[in-house]
């Protein structure tokens, strides 16, 4: 793990709403910023790693109900956008 510090470029990302909800809130739950939850998630997958515990999993699907995020893996990249 290195401390080096970092540029980070302000982007605009499309995401559904419910999705988007739920990562905020997880976010939220583990005092992280939003870039921070998804940059984290996306260097673990890059590492081929799990980036959430069986007790953020729980979180994660107790938030999925809130927000109704009922999208899975497997649906990823099969829904286009709505007018």
């Amino acid at each position: 793990m290195t401390s080096d510090q970092t540029h980070r470029t302000q982007t605009g990302v499309r995401l559904s709403t419910p999705m988007l909800k739920t990562l905020k809130a997880l976010a939220d739950y583990r005092d992280l910023s939003l870039g921070d939850l998804l940059e984290g998630i996306v260097l673990h997958a890059f590492d081929g790693k799990d980036p959430f515990t069986p007790e953020t999993r729980a979180v994660i699907e107790q938030l999925r109900a809130v927000y109704g995020c009922t999208w899975r893996a497997q649906d990823s990249h099969r829904h286009s956008e709505a007018p």
